[in-house]
Parts: structure tokens; sequence; C-alpha cells
């Protein structure tokens, strides 16, 4: 595929998957009548399925990454150059804003709401660390046995941490900054950004490192 058709692919992919989640967390917050338990897992049963779907969708065009952190441990395992990595990143930072904008249109609100859902604290930080080092290790171990197997090993690891991680496992830099711009169900305060995007950097990296000394190189092979 074309570089060009690669970073479209990783725009609109992470667009999808942010108008999912946020779209997803504004019916679920309107319909749940307050019950934040039922919200929660028509969020994240929403989200794992939309997951499956995209990855199925665009997997074959750039691999499907959706996620700056995804994209960095490919690029530390050498499947992506620095140069390419650096495109995805951006083209997902973009792609997240776009698709919170657009879930926002579909319910009739602003494009773009500063968040007052505060996430701090070093349980939900370590949480976002859990649930990236998880993520990519996901990755590394299933890629090897194709799109298919990928796709649900993934939509099944979102769905299942969004329930036993305390920040609810945003595990992606790009959702995590975009979501900042929603005052909804799925949002976070802008404060608490930094430090759920550093850990899941460090995470990135450290999951990277251990796919690699379990599975070898290339562990964290594109989908």
């Amino acid at each position: 595929m074309t570089w060009g058709r690669r970073l479209v692919a990783e725009a609109l992919g992470t667009a999808f998957l942010l108008a999912i989640v946020v779209g997803s967390g504004i019916m679920a917050e309107r319909l749940s009548g307050g019950n934040t338990a039922l919200a929660l897992l028509a969020n994240a049963l929403a989200t794992g399925a939309g997951l499956f779907a995209l990855i199925q969708l665009f997997g074959g065009v750039s691999g499907a990454h959706f996620n700056p952190a995804v994209s960095l441990a490919m690029a530390l395992d050498k499947q992506l150059a620095p140069k390419e990595a650096c495109g995805y990143m951006a083209a997902q930072f973009v792609g997240a804003l776009l698709g919170v904008a657009a879930a926002h249109a579909m319910f009739d609100l602003a494009p773009f709401s500063p968040s007052q859902h505060v996430r701090e604290g070093i349980s939900q930080v370590w949480s976002e660390f859990v649930a990236t080092f998880g993520l990519v290790l996901v990755i590394a171990g299933v890629a090897r046995h194709g799109l298919t197997s990928t796709a649900l090993a993934v939509a099944a690891y979102i769905t299942a941490a969004y329930w036993f991680t305390a920040s609810t496992s945003f595990a992606n830099p790009a959702v995590t900054l975009a979501r900042a711009f929603t005052d909804s169900f799925s949002g976070i305060q802008l404060s608490g950004v930094p430090w759920f995007v550093a850990a899941q950097v460090l995470a990135a990296i450290a999951a990277a490192m251990v796919a690699k000394w379990i599975w070898g190189p290339a562990a964290t092979s594109s989908r």
C-alpha cells in the first residue's frame, strides 16, 4: 500500500475508534438512568466490537495500529522506520480529535468541550501502565497467528481491561488526549493526560523489550 493510503487508514481508523468510544459513552450515559456499571458495560462492549471491525477493515492496509504506543513498539522492534512511526502517530492524533468532533455532532454537542472528569492518582497511572503493557504484549504474541486472531485478541483484551483497570484502560496516547476534549462519560480532565501518556509510553517500551526477549526479533510485527 502507498504511504498516503496507510496514513489515511490510520487517521480514519483512529477517528472511528474515538467516535465509537465517545459516542457509545454518551449514549450509555443517557440511557443507563444513572447506573454507572451498566454504562461502562455498554461502553466496553461497543469499543471491543468496534475494534474488531476496524482492525479487520484496515489491518491489511496500515496494520491497524490506531495507537501511538503500538506504533512506538513497532518502531522499537524495527517493524516501522522512525519516519514512518512519526507519520503514523501524527495521523492517529489528528484522527482521534476528528473522531471526538464526529461523535459530538451526532449528539448535538459542540465539536469540543473540555472534560471535567478527574482521573488522577498513582492507582490510575499504574492502571494505564498495566493496560498498555498488556495490550502491546497481546499484539506481539498473537500477531503471528493472523489478522483475525489479532483482531479478536485485541478486542477481547480491551473489553476486559475496561473492567480490570481502575482507569478503564485508555492504553493509547492519542485516545487519551482526544478524550480530554469531551465532557462526557468517557472524558478525562486535561491535567491527567500527561501522566497517562507517560505511563503508556513507558509501558510500550517495556512491553516491546519483553516481547523481543520472549518471541525474538520482529515480535511486535504489523497485523
